[in-house]
C-alpha cells in the first residue's frame, strides 16, 4: 500500500500545474464570498494560539474572518488558568487592533487611485504611488518580524516563513514594478488595482473570540468535533443572548439590537488547529482549486501538513519524519481517490457540511452534528459521510501548511494512541458508503477501496503483526530470505522520500524503533476501539500536551519497551544456542533498535522517574470520603428564593422522583423527620 500511495503521488506532482499569481489575482479581483476560519482551541498555551491567529490573519481574501473557539471553562478559580484564559481571550482583539492602521492606509491609497484614474489620471505617474504603498506593507512586516522573540524552532518557522515569507514576496513585486517603471512602462489600471486589493485584503482582517460553554443551549461535550459543531450551526443569522435562570441561552434575533452575536454565513470554512501555521497564499490556492472547473462536488481539500523544521528533541524529529512522509502518500491517494481529510486544516464548502448534517433534540435544546463526534478521530468519519452523499476530497499537492509534533514521549502517547482508536469502527461506515455508491453507478477503483481500508486499519494489523513476528517462535524454514527481499522495495522508497523530505536514508532504522517503543501504545488504541464497539460508549477526547515542561508518561507504555528488549535478548540467546541465526539476527536487530529508541526518545532518567511515578499512583488509594448528610428541605424566606431558576427549570427532581431512586426515598424521610412536632414512622 505504500508504494502503490507513492506511485500516485509521483502522477500527481507531475501533473500539478501551479496557478499563475496574475490568475489568482484576476479570479479574486470582484470575488464576494467571504471565507471564516475556525481555530478550535482547549487549553492551549497563549503564545501557540497567537502564532497560529497571525498566520491566519494575514492570509490575503477578501472578507477574511478569524474566530477563535475557546473550549477552556469560562469561569476558572485557578488564579494561573484564569490569567492564562485572559491572555488567549485578548488575542483577537489585539491582533484586529494592530492591523487597523495599516488597513486603513491601504484602504485609502486604493480609494484615492480610483479617484485620480476616474478623473484621467495615467498609470505611468501612478507608478511610484503603488511603489510606495508596497514598500511601506514590507516594512510593517519586517519591522513586526525584528521585534517578534524567537525561543524555539516555531518562533523561527513563523519568522522566517510566515511574516519574512510575505515580506520577501512583496518586495518581489517592488522589484517587478521598479523593473517596469526604469523600463517607462506601467500595468494597466484594472491590474494596479488588483495589486492594491491585495494589499488591502492581506491586512483588513475581522477577529472574533466564542465560547460555546457560556451558552445553556449548545452542546457541552468536552471534543473538538462538538467545538467546530457549535459555532457553524449558528452561522448566517443574528442571536439574542437571553438570560435564563443564570445562564445564558441563544435565540434567533427577529429584530436587531445592539448586544446581538452576529454570525455570518460565508460560501467555505478552514478548520485550523491552534498549534499550526499557514503560508501566506493558502487561502488563495485553496478556494482557486474548489473554484476551478472539475472541482464542483469536492467537498474538502487540505495540504497534509508537515512538521516544523530544526526540531531539538530526537523524537520530535524522529515524529517529523513520520508526518512528512504522510504528507506523500496523502497526495497519492488523492490519486486513487481515497483522500481522508487530515483534520489539522482543511478548507471545507459549507454546502456540503449541510449535507451530512445530523440534527436531534437534546434537553429540547436542537443539537446539530456537522462534524461527527462518535470516535476521536472525527476527521476520517467525516471523510466518510461526504463520500455517501456523492462528494469528494483532494489534497493540493504542496506544502502550505505546518504543524507541531510532540516534543516528548508522555505528549506522542496522548497523541499516537488517539490515532490508533477509532478506524476500526469507521469500517461499517465505509461498506455502506461503497454501497451507496454502486446504487448510483458510480465507479469505484479496487485500489481505492484497499487504500482506504489500510488507512483505517493499518494500525491495528501491524501492531498485531509486529506483536506475532516478536513473540512466534518460527525457525529457518518460516524466516526465508525471500521475505526481507520482498520488503526491500518498501525500506528503499521509504528510505528516498525521507531524504527528499529533508531527513536522512538512515531514519528508516529510527522509525522502524520508533514503532517498536509505540507498539503498546497503538495496541491500546486498537483495544480501546474494540471495547467501544462493543460498549457502544464514546471515548473522551484528549488533547495532545503542548508545553514548555515535559509530560510524564503511564508506567506500562514505558515499561513494555524494556520487555520487548529483554525478550528479543532471550530469543537471541535461545536462536544462538540452536543455530537458528536467521532468527538470532532478528532478534538482535530489535535489541538494539528498540534499545537505541528507549535511549533517545524516551530517556533512561525519564522512564525510571515515570515508572515510579506510575507505582506510586497506583499504591496509592484515596481515602473514602464521608457521605454527605441527607439534604433537609428548610423552607426559604420569599425574598431569598431563586424565582428565576424555579420558573425556567421547574421541578429538575421530576425524573429522579419517578424513578423512585432510595436516595431520593432517603432524603424525603430526612425532611419528615426534621418537621417539628412529627415522629418518624418505622
Amino acid at each position: 500500500m505504500y508504494l502503490l500511495a507513492r506511485q500516485g503521488a509521483l502522477h500527481r506532482f507531475r501533473e500539478h500545474k501551479r496557478a499563475p499569481r496574475g490568475e489568482l489575482d484576476r479570479h479574486f479581483a470582484e470575488y464576494h464570498d467571504g471565507i471564516t476560519v475556525l481555530v478550535p482551541s482547549y487549553a492551549e498555551e497563549p503564545d501557540v494560539v497567537r502564532a497560529t491567529l497571525w498566520s491566519a490573519a494575514l492570509q490575503e481574501f477578501p472578507d477574511l474572518r478569524v474566530v477563535l473557539l475557546l473550549d477552556d471553562p469560562p469561569f476558572p478559580t485557578d488564579p494561573a488558568v484564569k490569567e492564562r484564559l485572559e491572555q488567549t481571550r485578548a488575542l483577537a482583539g489585539e491582533i484586529e487592533a494592530r492591523l487597523r492602521a495599516p488597513a486603513l492606509r491601504f484602504r485609502d491609497a486604493l480609494e484615492r487611485f480610483r479617484e485620480r484614474t476616474a478623473a484621467g489620471g495615467g498609470t505611468a505617474e501612478e507608478l511610484p504611488v503603488l511603489i510606495a504603498e508596497y514598500e511601506a506593507a514590507a516594512t510593517w512586516l519586517e519591522d513586526f518580524a525584528e521585534t517578534e522573540p524567537v525561543e524555539d524552532h516555531v518562533d523561527e518557522f513563523f519568522v522566517d516563513l510566515v511574516l519574512m515569507g510575505l515580506a520577501r514576496e512583496l518586495r518581489l513585486t517592488i522589484y517587478a514594478l521598479q523593473a517596469a517603471q526604469a523600463q517607462d512602462a506601467a500595468p494597466e489600471a484594472d491590474r494596479m488595482v488588483e495589486l492594491y486589493l491585495r494589499l488591502v485584503r492581506i491586512f483588513s482582517t475581522s477577529m472574533a473570540n466564542f465560547e460555546r460553554k457560556l451558552y445553556a443551549n449548545l452542546s457541552h461535550e468536552a471534543n473538538k468535533a462538538m467545538n467546530l459543531n457549535a459555532y457553524i450551526s449558528l452561522m448566517g443569522q443574528r442571536w439574542h443572548q437571553e438570560g435564563a435562570a443564570g445562564d445564558l441561552v441563544l435565540r434567533p434575533a427577529e429584530e436587531p439590537r445592539a448586544d446581538d452575536l452576529d454570525m455570518p454565513g460565508t460560501a467555505y470554512i478552514l478548520t485550523l488547529d491552534a498549534d499550526s501555521l499557514l503560508l501566506r497564499d493558502y487561502c488563495l490556492r485553496l478556494v482557486y482549486f474548489l473554484e476551478s472547473p472539475g472541482s464542483e462536488r469536492v467537498a474538502v481539500t487540505q495540504t497534509p501538513y508537515p512538521s516544523f523544521r530544526g526540531a531539538p528533541t530526537r523524537i520530535e524529529r524522529i515524529a517529523g519524519a513520520t508526518t512528512d512522509v504522510q504528507h506523500i502518500l496523502h497526495q497519492g491517494m488523492s490519486h486513487y481517490g481515497a483522500t481522508f481529510w487530515v483534520g489539522a486544516n482543511a478548507v471545507i464548502r459549507k454546502k456540503a457540511l449541510d449535507d451530512i448534517v445530523d440534527v436531534e433534540t437534546v434537553g429540547g435544546f436542537e443539537v446539530r452534528r456537522y462534524v461527527q463526534d462518535r470516535t476521536v478521530i472525527e476527521d476520517t468519519e467525516s471523510s466518510i459521510d461526504l463520500g455517501t452523499y456523492g462528494w469528494t476530497l483532494a489534497n493540493y499537492p504542496e506544502r502550505l501548511s505546518y504543524s507541531a509534533t510532540p516534543p516528548d514521549f508522555g505528549a506522542l502517547v496522548v497523541q499516537r494512541r488517539r490515532w490508533a482508536n477509532g478506524g476500526l469502527l469507521i469500517l461499517p461506515k465505509l461498506a455502506k458508503q461503497l454501497s451507496m455508491r454502486r446504487f448510483r453507478r458510480e465507479r469505484i477503483r479496487f485500489r481505492e477501496v484497499l487504500l482506504r481500508v489500510n488507512y483505517m486499519a493499518s494500525i491495528a494489523w501491524a501492531s498485531f503483526g509486529l506483536l506475532f513476528l516478536l513473540a512466534y517462535p518460527y525457525d529457518s524454514r518460516l524466516l526465508s530470505p525471500v521475505v526481507f527481499c520482498a520488503a526491500l522495495p518498501y525500506f528503499l522508497a521509504m528510505g528516498s522520500d525521507l531524504r527528499d523530505c529533508g531527513h536522512r536514508f538512515s531514519d528508516i532504522f529510527r522509525i522502524y524503533g520508533f514503532n517498536l517503543v509505540l507498539l503498546p501504545v497503538n495496541l491500546a488504541g486498537v483495544l480501546k476501539s474494540l471495547q467501544q464497539a462493543m460498549t457502544g460508549e464514546k471515548v473522551p477526547f484528549v488533547r495532545t500536551p503542548k508545553v514548555k515542561n515535559r509530560t510524564a508518561a503511564p508506567a506500562i507504555f514505558v515499561l513494555v519497551p524494556y520487555l520487548i528488549v529483554g525478550f528479543s535478548l532471550v530469543t537471541l540467546w535461545r536462536d544462538v544456542q540452536q543455530h537458528n541465526w536467521g532468527n538470532a539476527a532478528f532478534a538482535g536487530l530489535n535489541a538494539t533498535l528498540a534499545v537505541a529508541a528507549i535511549w533517545s526518545y524516551i530517556g533512561v532518567r525519564n522512564s525510571l522517574v515515570d515508572m515510579l511515578l506510575g507505582t506510586l499512583n497506583w499504591l496509592y488509594v484515596a481515602p473514602k470520603q464521608p457521605k454527605p448528610a441527607p439534604d433537609v428541605i428548610v423552607p426559604k424566606a420569599p425574598e431569598d428564593v431563586d424565582w428565576e431558576s424555579i420558573l425556567y427549570h421547574g421541578d429538575r427532581r421530576l425524573n429522579r422522583d419517578m424513578r423512585g431512586g432510595a436516595d431520593d426515598r432517603r432524603r424525603r424521610a430526612a425532611a419528615l423527620a426534621a418537621r417539628p412536632g412529627k415522629k418518624r414512622r418505622k
